[in-house]
């Protein structure tokens, strides 16, 4: 007598109000309620953060702490999760947060993250414009004196 077992698919995640089975991104990002309110809020508080990244451009002490804010909280996630995992009954009514991270990754920190590129993107921009400037005023500053030794 042979019982046949069913082929182990468990590896890939169900989705906990549509049971839909998890493959790729677009699948988990439609199986997420995004008319929670605290998904809404946290899609306003990403919104802000853009505003902000973009906002301190020409600020650049404002954006030093702007960028330390979002690297901390990229690196508080872990926790975050944590604490978000043990009391999702008291704000949410589905338990999005799994024990390796991936929904606090993808909804939180990689937006976080991208507003840290963004800062240092800026940061590379300044500081290649910063040298460009100074070496025009080196060369200037050699060209007008190489003039003046030759007019003397």
């Amino acid at each position: 007598m042979t019982v046949n077992k069913a082929d182990n698919i468990s590896s890939i995640p169900i989705d906990g109000f549509s049971n839909v089975r998890i493959t790729s991104l677009w699948t988990f990002f439609m199986s997420v309620q995004w008319s929670e309110p605290w998904l809404i809020g946290l899609l306003v508080f990403h919104a802000v953060c853009l505003f902000l990244t973009l906002l301190t451009c020409k600020y650049y002490r404002a954006q030093i702490c702007h960028f330390l804010l979002v690297v901390g909280l990229v690196y508080s996630a872990e926790y975050l999760n944590e604490l978000a995992a043990r009391n999702w009954r008291s704000y949410s009514n589905f338990q999005y947060f799994d024990s390796k991270g991936m929904f606090i990754s993808l909804v939180f920190s990689i937006p976080l993250l991208l507003n840290a590129v963004i800062i240092v993107m800026v940061w590379v921009y300044r500081t290649f414009s910063t040298m460009t400037e100074l070496k025009t005023l080196q060369l200037k500053r050699k060209a007008r004196r190489e003039k003046r030794e030759k007019n003397d």
